[in-house]
């Protein structure tokens, strides 16, 4: 039984069938507020090649009350397992199906949510990959476009917005019905409905004769903190941007955004009404990183109006071409675009988004950035460090290598030729060909077509007197793990090496050389009788997608002066090369640490900051030797309260600091100095205590065993909010107690009534590294719960439960028995079995890491 899946097979033969042509929805939400069910009615005109042939419409629903195709009535039997079979098709048919469709509290689907600061309800649709069926009928697949009009009925007060502009509703009473126009031809996933008591900002983008009129919508407990005119701002300027590069007009009739609450994602690109996670509306002050996140998220869903919603993929093999070119399109935008507040762009791409990709693409589940999509349980799986970060990289090779203004001159004809349609990496690849004459299949199969990340490192001759006798690039080939999808390849590398000395205490490039690298060795001749300099970086500017190694001398002055390069870029290059030799076992735990407790007092990069914060936490508790790590974590913590009292009063780097410290506080004057910040009783010049912060606070103060429940419903009552709930939930999972420990995993193994936000909270307090003794006991609980977990829960709350509760921390080889055996049993699902596997590699490192430690 096919379940909820859809092979690409089946899609392949529903599409060569069928041609659709538009559909009608009709909702009735007055059932918003009391949740359960809500009536969806659907009229779909379609035709069909083949009359008398069969074939199938989807839906999730709890019941079908009505099907009629053509004016014949068919059984209500024909709804079985998502699908409604329908025989006997004309040449152009007209099929209406009713249906009671369930709201859902795990982001997927109709999703409804209830503010506890005014108790009123809202609802958002998430729909991507495979969700728009549990809200109406419809075929189910990307390259089966149509138009959409939908007739809403929600009560009255409440703000719907959908792709088209909104109408003024109409009728009295309790209710009232919103009738929007036909939306332009597009796919099932990106449409969207939102509805509620929201509030929103409005303003318009003009540009001659072009007007769209602009919309940010939040919820009114959030409305004091919406910074609508900062939103906008990053819009417009993507707005020039992407219009100028693309030449092709925004495609859709009106823009909104709208922060929505317990989102799955970051964001998603439903056509002119793109919905975003709340969490960007900030409650507390946050570092301007988190604003550059937020602004990459806006450019990177407004990139997606034209790669994805005017143009989409025809199949899920190529959701790279939506997601890699958005992610490239956000980066290159913020460096390039006069009006951006991050110039700095590519610095914070090198050191976030591509460290994601070198783990993701060092896992078995790696696979080439074209991926072999077999079913929709593929693609749910597969929303990850390649899909978007590698294949942004890649992107930004193939720049490099066709040259940037022919690369957009292909896009360019790109998006006029297959507008409004479907296509496939041939249509993208022949338009570049033809933009920049040069052949890109050999290009393609080796970069696009092939697995993993190839290691480049320096072969250096020096004389006696300092000069260079000989320079080549080493390249080695991926060493894939076991299992994993592709072939290992040399690939063709288009990179830049830096040469850099140390002026005035700064490292500072004094020259750059450009070439290609192929094959196992390439020589560099124009380094040959040169001065040796201090530093000589691989793949300088980061123009290409590689492991990039340092030799000895130039690691040396790397590791004595990693905070004195001048420039940004450099600095996020050697710190990612120095966290994934730390990853690969190649540079000590220990070592990393000294590096960084360096590197970081001299670090000016904000977001380079707080990302080697996280890594450095994450090292102390998974790579170092268990006998050292102790050691290793109080040395981390004694850094971060001697760096916040430094840092400047009411900076960033400040608040970082603070944040450090919350999580990584161990001794009793560091753990009183947290409790003295949230009563009040201590104050540092400039570090604002807000919410949020008292929160992080409280979490390792539960934690830790000195805070009970008792504060935490205090900070509860002050906090009242759903942000607060969530926090209360992390903090009471996280206390040191075997009775914490059983009602966090009951409330989120045993019971399925926490919603998906809840549940991911819990997740969080309950995986306290700390805690190993306490968490012992569950790893046989773990694999003795997680097929069914998978088998009775949605993807989405599944995929939370599986990743977030396996035993991560038990870094053993009792652990990755206890996983082969489960595996060697359990007969999972693939996309299961790749979830665990992932799970287990983080293990197998671990260890790997801890050895080296020694």
């Amino acid at each position: 039984m096919p379940g909820t899946n859809l092979t690409r097979e089946e899609a392949r033969t529903r599409a060569a069938l069928l041609a659709v042509d538009a559909y009608e929805i009709e909702l009735d939400l007055s059932s918003a507020r009391e949740g359960g069910t809500f009536r969806s009615t659907t009229v779909v005109r379609f035709t069909s090649t083949e009359p008398g042939a069969s074939t199938f419409i989807d839906l999730v629903a709890p019941a079908v009350t009505e099907i009629v195709l053509n004016g014949r009535a068919l059984p209500l039997e024909n709804f079985a397992d998502s699908r409604i079979a329908l025989p006997g098709l004309a040449a152009e048919n007209e099929l209406r199906v009713v249906a009671d469709c369930a709201y859902t509290n795990t982001g997927e689907g109709l999703h409804r949510f209830v503010d506890p600061a005014d108790g009123e309800t809202y609802l958002y649709t998430q729909f991507e990959v495979p969700d728009a069926r549990r809200v109406f009928a419809n075929f189910e697949q990307p390259d089966l476009k149509a138009t959409f009009a939908f007739t809403v009925t929600a009560p009255a007060g409440w703000v719907v917005v959908s792709n088209s502009p909104t109408p003024e509703p109409a009728g009295d009473g309790d209710t009232r019905v919103w009738t929007f126009e036909p939306t332009p031809r597009m796919s099932t996933y990106i449409t969207a409905l939102i509805a509620g008591p929201y509030v929103g900002v409005f303003d318009s983008y003009d540009n001659g004769a072009q007007h769209v009129p602009f919309g940010v919508y939040c919820r009114p407990s959030l409305r004091e903190f919406l910074d609508a005119d900062a939103i906008f701002a990053v819009t417009r300027q993507g707005f020039d941007y992407f219009q100028e590069k693309f030449d092709f007009p925004y495609p859709f009739a009106k823009y909104d955004q709208l922060f929505v609450p317990e989102f799955n994602a970051g964001a998603m690109e439903n056509a002119g009404a793109v919905t975003f996670r709340d969490q960007y509306v900030f409650r507390s002050k946050v570092t301007d990183a988190s604003y550059e996140a937020r602004a990459a998220t806006i450019l990177h869903e407004l990139a997606h109006m034209w790669f994805g919603d005017l143009v989409t993929m025809e199949w899920w093999n190529d959701l790279w071409l939506n997601e890699s070119f958005a992610t490239f399109a956000e980066v290159v935008c913020q460096a390039e675009s006069p009006a951006s507040q991050w110039p700095h762009s590519w610095t914070t791409f090198a050191n976030q988004m591509k460290t994601w990709a070198y783990r993701q693409d060092q896992l078995p589940s790696t696979h080439p950035i074209m991926a072999e999509i077999n079913d929709l349980e593929d693609v749910q799986v597969n929303f990850d460090g390649i899909t978007y970060a590698k294949g942004a990289s890649v992107l930004k090779q193939l720049v490099a290598y066709v040259g940037q203004d022919a690369f957009f001159q292909g896009v360019r004809a790109y998006f006029k030729r297959h507008a409004w349609g479907n296509t496939r990496l041939a249509d993208l690849l022949g338009a570049l060909e033809e933009a920049s004459g040069r052949d890109l299949r050999t290009w393609s199969t080796a970069w696009l077509e092939t697995a993993g990340i190839n290691v480049l490192r320096p072969e250096l001759s020096v004389a006696a007197d300092g000069t260079i006798e000989s320079f080549a690039v080493l390249q080695e080939a991926p060493a894939l793990p076991a299992g994993a999808r592709g072939e290992a390849v040399l690939r063709p590398h288009r990179i830049a090496v830096g040469l850099y000395e140390l002026v005035d205490g700064k490292l500072v490039r004094t020259d750059r050389i450009e070439l290609d690298v192929d094959g196992e060795r390439t020589a560099v001749p124009q380094l040959t009788g040169r001065p040796r300099p201090a530093v000589l970086l691989l793949n300088d500017d980061d123009l290409s997608y590689a492991k990039v190694r340092l030799d000895a001398d130039s690691l040396a002055v790397v590791t004595a002066h990693l905070g004195d390069f001048a420039d940004s870029l450099p600095r996020a290059l050697c710190w990612a090369s120095a966290w994934d030799m730390t990853r690969d076992g190649e540079l000590a735990t220990r070592d990393y640490l000294a590096l960084a407790l360096s590197g970081l007092q001299r670090e000016s990069d904000i977001g380079v900051v707080q990302s080697v914060q996280r890594q450095v936490k994450l090292a102390l508790e998974l790579y170092a030797d268990p006998a050292w790590r102790e050691e290793g974590l109080q040395r981390w913590a004694a850094a971060a309260q001697t760096a916040l009292h430094e840092a400047p009063a009411g900076s960033d780097h400040q608040l970082a600091w603070a944040r450090t410290l919350a999580g990584a506080a161990r001794t009793d004057d560091q753990l009183a100095l947290l409790a003295g910040l949230l009563d009040g009783s201590v104050e540092i010049d400039g570090l604002a205590v807000d919410t949020e912060l008292r929160w992080a606070l409280l979490g390792r103060l539960a934690a830790t065993g000195r805070a009970d429940e008792a504060a935490i419903d205090a900070e509860l009552a002050r906090d009242n909010t759903s942000s607060g709930q969530e926090h209360a939930a992390t903090c009471r999972a996280a206390r040191p107690t075997a009775e914490a420990k059983a009602a966090a995993w009951a409330s989120v193994v045993e019971s399925d009534t926490l919603t998906n936000y809840v549940q991911e909270a819990v997740i969080a307090g309950f995986q306290q590294p700390d805690q190993r003794d306490l968490l012992a006991a569950y790893t046989e609980k773990y694999f003795a719960s997680v097929k069914q977990v998978w088998e009775t829960r949605s993807h989405e709350i599944s995929q939370q439960i599986i990743g977030g509760l396996y035993p991560s921390y038990a870094v053993s080889r009792a652990t990755l028995d206890a996983t082969d055996a489960w595996l060697a049993t359990a007969d999972p699902a693939p996309a299961l079995r790749r979830q665990v596997v992932e799970a287990r590699a983080g293990v197998e490192r671990a260890l790997r890491a801890q050895a080296a430690d020694r």
